[in-house]
């Protein structure tokens, strides 16, 4: 299933419910049928997905090897990677004093 974030500062913004449920709990939000996230609650919101965001660094760093295999798995996408779209609707929505709302 699908969820799409809006707000008017930034583009709609559509992820999977799974993605969703993990970056909204990070902020202290619910996937419900609707929900907002103020302006008041972004400064909040921001920080506290950037700190996640270190912290999986920390847990899961880069590989910096290079594999000479021709066949090599491809890496999954990690919460930074995952994260970013959703941090930079925050901060525009935030400097622009726009609400992000789903579901509606």
């Amino acid at each position: 299933m699908l969820i799409t974030f809006k707000s008017h500062a930034a583009q709609d913004l559509i992820m999977m419910k799974d993605l969703a449920i993990t970056l909204l709990g990070i902020i202290g939000k619910h996937l419900g049928e609707r929900g907002v996230i103020t302006t008041e609650e972004m400064p909040r919101a921001i920080q506290k997905l950037e700190a996640a965001v270190s912290d999986a660094k920390k847990i899961h760093p880069a590989n910096s090897s290079v594999s000479d295999d021709d066949e090599h798995e491809e890496e999954p996408l990690h919460l930074g990677q995952r994260a970013y779209p959703f941090l930079d609707m925050l901060r525009v929505s935030q400097k622009e004093g726009a609400n992000v709302l789903w579901g509606v």
